[in-house]
C-alpha cells in the first residue's frame, strides 16, 4: 500500500499510524508536513510551503478559507512534483479544515481520501456562547458558518472521515454522519502508566519539587480561556491562601491555541499575574516540555486540573487518567463523555473557582481515599482508549475504507 498523511504539524494525530505501517515493508509511507522539525524512521517526509498568508483586504469571514486554499495550493504543488516522480498514492489521510486536503481529489481522482474530522464549527450548543461574558454577534453567527467551508468541502469529496469522540462527532451536520466513524486515536498506556513516589525534578528547567508534599498541575496547548485558564489560576489564587505548602506546576506556552487574544496584545497569563494575589515562588510555569519531563510532572501531581469549554477534547485529559491522576475537570460535554464524577475523576463548573479550589482541597486532605479514582481513571484509558486496542481499529478502518486487501 502507498499512503500519503497530510498534516501540518507533523506527525500529530497520525504518529502511531505512521509508525505502524512503516514498520512494514510493503507499504510505502509519505507525510506531508509544513513543520520541518521531527522524523519517523521509514517516513519519507515532505514539506510545502505556503506562498503568502490572507490579503489584508479579504472579508474578515473568508480569511481562514483563504488561508486554506493557499495551503491546499501549496500542498497541490508539492504532489504534482511527487507525481512526476512515480509516486501515486493508494490513499490520502489527512486533518480536515486548514486546507490540505481539498484538492486531493483533483490531483489524485483514483486515491482514496480519507479526513480526519476533528471539529465543525456552531454558532450555539457548544464552545461560542457557552461563556456568558462573550454573547453571540450576528457578526460571529455568520462567520462561524463561513468558516466550515473547507470542512464541508472535504465532507463533500473525501470517501470516509473519522472523529475521535462522540461529543465532536456530535458537531458535524446529520446528512454526513454515514460518512464518519468514531474512533480515538489512542493513549500510549505503557508509556503514560503510575509510578509510585515519583519525585518532581526538571533540571532543564531548573525546578526541583522533589521535597514537595502537595503539587497541584495543571497542562494546556496555550493558556487560554477556552481550557479555562483563568478559573484555574483565580482557584489557585484561593488556594493557596490556605495550603502554604501547595506548589503548583502549569505546563504549556504563553499564547493563546484557541480562542480570542486580548485586544491589548497582553497575554492570559499576563494578565492572571497582574490581577491576582499570588506567592510566585509557589507558582511554576514550565512552558512546553518534552514527552518525558511532561510524563514526570504527572506522576508526582497530587491533583490534576484540566478545564475546557465544549470544545474538542485534550489528549492531555486522558494522558493524566492513564498516568493515575485525580483528576479535578470541568463538567463539560467533551469530559462527562469521559469521566462520571466521584467514580474515575471529580467533576466541577467551569466558572466556579471557589468550587475547583474546594474540591481540589478535598483531594488534597484525602489522598487514600483517592486511590480508587486513581485506579478508576487508569481502567477507564484501559478499557475504552488503549493504542494497543484502538490502533489495530484504527489500521483496519484505513484498509477497508481504503478497499485495500487486508
Amino acid at each position: 500500500m502507498k499512503i500519503l498523511f497530510l498534516h501540518s504539524n507533523f506527525p500529530a494525530q497520525f504518529r502511531h499510524l505512521a509508525v505502524a505501517l512503516a514498520h512494514d515493508p510493503a507499504h510505502q509511507v509519505v507525510f506531508g508536513t509544513a513543520r520541518h522539525e521531527g522524523q519517523i524512521p521509514g517516513v519519507q517526509k515532505v514539506i510545502y510551503t505556503q506562498l503568502r498568508k490572507p490579503h489584508k483586504e479579504t472579508h474578515h469571514y473568508l480569511k481562514p478559507f483563504e488561508n486554506a486554499v493557499l495551503q491546499g495550493q501549496a500542498v497541490y504543488r508539492l504532489l504534482d512534483k511527487l507525481k512526476a516522480d512515480g509516486f501515486v498514492p493508494d490513499i490520502v489521510y489527512g486533518h480536515s479544515g486548514w486546507g490540505p486536503t481539498l484538492f486531493i481529489k483533483d490531483i489524485f481522482p483514483q486515491a482514496k481520501l480519507l479526513c480526519y474530522f476533528e471539529w465543525y464549527y456552531n454558532a450555539d450548543g457548544a464552545d461560542v456562547g457557552f461563556d456568558p461574558g462573550e454573547p453571540v454577534t450576528p457578526d460571529d453567527k455568520l462567520r462561524i458558518r463561513v468558516k466550515n467551508a473547507p470542512i464541508l468541502t472535504d465532507l463533500c469529496s473525501c470517501d470516509a472521515g473519522l472523529c475521535p469522540t462522540n461529543w465532536q462527532a456530535q458537531q458535524f451536520p446529520k446528512e454526513f454522519m454515514g460518512k464518519i466513524n468514531i474512533l480515538h486515536d489512542g493513549i500510549d498506556t505503557n508509556y503514560f502508566c503510575p509510578r509510585q513516589g515519583e519525585k518532581l525534578f526538571l533540571h532543564a528547567v531548573g525546578l526541583d519539587l522533589s521535597g514537595a508534599k502537595e503539587i497541584v498541575t495543571y497542562v494546556s496547548r496555550g493558556l487560554e480561556p477556552y481550557r479555562g485558564f483563568p478559573q484555574f489560576m483565580e482557584a489557585v489564587s484561593l488556594l493557596q491562601k490556605k495550603r502554604k505548602a501547595c506548589h503548583v506546576v502549569v505546563v504549556g506556552e504563553d499564547r493563546v491555541a484557541y480562542g480570542r487574544r486580548l485586544p491589548d496584545g497582553k497575554t492570559f497569563q499576563q494578565l492572571m499575574m497582574e490581577t491576582l494575589d499570588l506567592d510566585l515562588s509557589r507558582v511554576h510555569f514550565t512552558g512546553r516540555l518534552p514527552y518525558s519531563q511532561y510524563l514526570q510532572v504527572l506522576r508526582a501531581s497530587s491533583v490534576h486540573i484540566y478545564l475546557t469549554r465544549p470544545f474538542v477534547l485534550s489528549w492531555s485529559m486522558l494522558e493524566a487518567m492513564s498516568t493515575g491522576c485525580v483528576i479535578v475537570a470541568s463538567n463539560t460535554p467533551p469530559v462527562t463523555e469521559v469521566i462520571q464524577d466521584r467514580v474515575n475523576g471529580i467533576l466541577v463548573d467551569f466558572f466556579s473557582p471557589e468550587e475547583i479550589a474546594g474540591r481540589v482541597a478535598d483531594a488534597l486532605d484525602n489522598p487514600d481515599q483517592m486511590l480508587t479514582l486513581r485506579t478508576s481513571a487508569r481502567k477507564t484509558i484501559l478499557e475504552k482508549y488503549d493504542l494497543a486496542t484502538l490502533l489495530p481499529r484504527h489500521l483496519q478502518w484505513l484498509q477497508e475504507s481504503g478497499n485495500l486487501p487486508t
